[in-house]
């Protein structure tokens, strides 16, 4: 950052690339779960920056934003304020401005604002061919985004004439357009290695509305946020589905529904009015960010960079007519859509409005959806996470039956996830180049079991086809699978009866000399065993950022939608092994019920209910419990968690609730036995050491 007087010297030499570039590191997630979102805003002097910010601060208000302008941000830090500065070596001033930035960053960490900086990247004399970079590493590690006002060069010379508040030197078009060409081309490498997205608008009558939308699209937008819009997107798609869907077909689009790359076709199409034959996905892909959800942003913005609403649907629109989509898929969406039971998304890195448009083309888009990006207004980015996420969602809370297509690298999450894997391989010199190295990890040890469909069918294989079987999809034995294989309805059992560790952990329970807290001890050592053991597959988990031992940040996991995971304790009873999940699961509420009525306000905005009992006799209570969080919650996820489970138990719950699909159980032991404690016998009493009542 740097304050906005313009009179310093311009004798640093060198290439101003270097200077920063040379100290950075490979790139890697630094953007922590609290870390404060900065925002600098560049252009060169008289671009508008200052009026700019004012504009925005009448726009947005104070309550979300903070709003900094470089040179007072500088007298406040600096002893002796500007003046002082001034006077400083060069040196010095790059430690206030370091200081600068620090104090920004800090009070937005503190107030939980976001921060819009105007500063200065470079100052670069027309006199002397030297330039003089004016940001700091302190800059590069602060912001996390950066919106240049790329405002055409003679209007910016005309405002510096026009200006009436500040002396500016003179400064011709010609050099004012070689210096903005300079910072665009060395902003952009810059914030590649450096994890920031870069955002570059330019004049119009709507910059401030442009502006403001993409700074409140900075201030809400995560990881977290990302991938739970892309989920309400899936969610609004399956309440929206004729029938009670049983099997659903999850489709990648670019090189799998069709032989081309979408992207690329968008960009060569918008080449042709600017003379540009470089595609910037490929440069953005090969950079650092690499396929992070940080890169798909940058795609997003680069797309907002290129075309108006208007202009981007149009091109799309071109590119959808460029895209045939392989013979085979259309035949198999056709037979699909005769079909209300089982349904198709399409799930795309790529550009959602052009799969829109070639699905509706093809008399498909009422029956098969699109969720993918593209421009800041579909709110999320699809990443290969996102896919992978988005595939267990299917299987996991909605209970769905999930056949995953896909050809990529990017694909391998969502496949390994699926019930069925398809990989779509296409003519060699389309394929990807390295799907066959990560195809041969996935399947050799990451457990993936696939089959190949060729596409064209003369089409060589990838592998060989005992690891990875041919097959064809429009064959009536493959369309007859995916028509007729279906998660059926009823309980689902998870159970460790036969395993060492169950055995173990179940002595002390059945032993009758333990009672009381020795009991609840054990209880509670299985409620922790069942919840790592079995829970967090039933469930499934996340991943989320913890800071590691050696300082950086890593991943660490965490129960699927962990904070809006509901325990339930039956009776007294549940309670020590329902403590013992919740250790595992901090983050999950914790409510004892007598009654099912007691759940009732701790119901709301619950992804998961886990209902804890010691022992599951006849399976009645769990009946009752579970028939009134459906007449609350329809569709949530229930998990039975006990110790043991009588078979009858099971029996009864199937035939009771017959059409469930989201109710599993899981069980340390399944026992043959029907008998019933009572009194020295009865689980309860001997965890609480009330053997003497009946």
């Amino acid at each position: 950052m740097h304050i906005n007087g313009e009179n310093v010297p311009s004798s640093v030499a060198g290439a101003m690339k270097d200077i920063l570039l040379s100290k950075s590191t490979a790139f890697e997630s630094r953007v922590a779960p609290n870390k404060a979102v900065i925002v600098g805003l560049y252009g060169v002097p008289g671009s508008g920056k200052t009026f700019l910010l004012g504009q925005l601060q009448q726009e947005l208000g104070s309550e979300y934003f903070s709003f900094y302008e470089g040179s007072k941000m500088i007298a406040t830090v600096v002893p002796g304020g500007l003046e002082a500065f001034q006077k400083l070596g060069e040196t010095e001033k790059r430690h206030w401005r370091g200081m600068a930035i620090n104090t920004i960053r800090d009070e937005c960490a503190s107030s939980g604002q976001v921060a819009i900086v105007a500063g200065h990247f470079m100052f670069w004399s027309e006199e002397k061919e030297d330039v003089l970079p004016v940001y700091t590493q302190h800059d590069l590690d602060t912001f996390t985004h950066i919106i240049y006002l790329d405002i055409p060069a003679q209007l910016v010379a005309q405002r510096r004439q026009e200006d009436v508040e500040r002396s500016r030197p003179y400064i011709s078009d010609t050099h004012l357009l070689k210096w903005q060409q300079a910072e665009k081309t060395q902003l952009r490498d810059l914030c590649r290695h450096h994890s920031i997205l870069f955002s570059l608008v330019s004049a119009h009558q709507l910059l401030l509305h442009k502006v403001s939308t993409l700074l409140q699209d900075f201030r809400h937008h995560t990881e977290g946020h990302n991938l739970s819009e892309a989920e309400r997107r899936l969610d609004e798609i399956l309440a929206a589905s004729q029938g009670q869907p049983g099997t659903v077909l999850v489709m990648d689009a670019d090189r799998t529904l069709a032989a081309e790359d979408t992207g690329a076709l968008f960009w060569k199409r918008a080449s042709q009015s600017v003379g540009d034959e470089n595609c910037p996905l490929k440069t953005l892909f090969s950079s650092p960010l690499g396929h992070s959800h940080t890169a798909f942003r940058q795609a997003t913005l680069l797309y907002e960079e290129r075309a108006d609403d208007e202009e981007f649907d149009g091109l799309c629109g071109q590119v959808a007519s460029d895209v045939a989509m392989h013979p085979e898929f259309l035949y198999l969406l056709r037979e699909v859509a005769k079909h209300d039971h089982v349904i198709a998304v399409v799930i795309t890195c790529g550009l959602s409005r052009v799969w829109d448009k070639v699905l509706e083309r093809e008399g498909l888009s009422q029956r098969v959806k699109v969720i993918g990006g593209g421009r800041i207004a579909d709110s999320f980015v699809v990443t290969d996470a996102v896919k992978a996420a988005l595939v267990a969602r299917l299987r996991h809370e909605h209970q769905l039956y999930v056949w995953a297509f896909g050809d990529s690298p990017l694909d391998l999450g969502m496949l390994s996830k699926a019930d069925q894997a398809i990989v779509v391989v296409g003519e060699e010199h389309r394929r990807s180049k390295t799907m066959d190295a990560a195809l041969l990890s996935a399947v050799d040890n990451g457990g993936l079991r696939a089959r190949q469909a060729l596409l064209p069918s003369n089409a060589p294989p990838r592998l060989d086809v005992n690891k990875l079987p041919l097959v064809q999809i429009t064959e009536r034995e493959f369309i007859d699978s995916v028509l007729h294989q279906i998660r059926h309805a009823g309980i689902k059992v998870y159970h460790a009866t036969d395993r060492n560790a169950a055995k173990l952990l179940m002595t002390p329970m059945r032993n009758n000399k333990f009672a009381g807290p020795a009991l609840k001890e054990a209880h509670h050592d299985a409620g922790r065993y069942l919840a790592v053991e079995f829970l967090s597959d039933v469930i499934g988990v996340e991943k989320y950022q913890i800071p590691h031992v050696q300082g950086h940040p890593t991943s660490g996991y965490q129960l699927f939608h962990e904070s809006q995971t509901l325990i339930v304790a039956l009776m007294r009873g549940g309670e020590p092994m329902a403590s013992g999940v919740n250790k595992v699961f901090p983050l999950a509420a914790l409510v004892h019920a007598n009654n099912p009525s007691d759940m009732t306000r701790h119901l709301q905005d619950r992804r998961t209910v886990v209902l804890v009992d010691s022992v599951v006799n006849t399976g009645k209570t769990v009946v009752q419990f579970v028939q009134y969080i459906r007449s609350v919650h329809p569709t949530i996820h229930i998990v039975v968690v006990t110790g043991v489970a009588q078979a009858q138990s099971i029996s009864i719950l199937n035939k009771t609730l017959p059409s469930e699909t989201r109710l599993s159980l899981v069980a340390l032991r399944l026992s043959e036995n029907k008998f019933t404690g009572s009194g020295t016998t009865d689980t309860g009493n001997r965890l609480f050491n009330t053997t003497h009542l009946p």
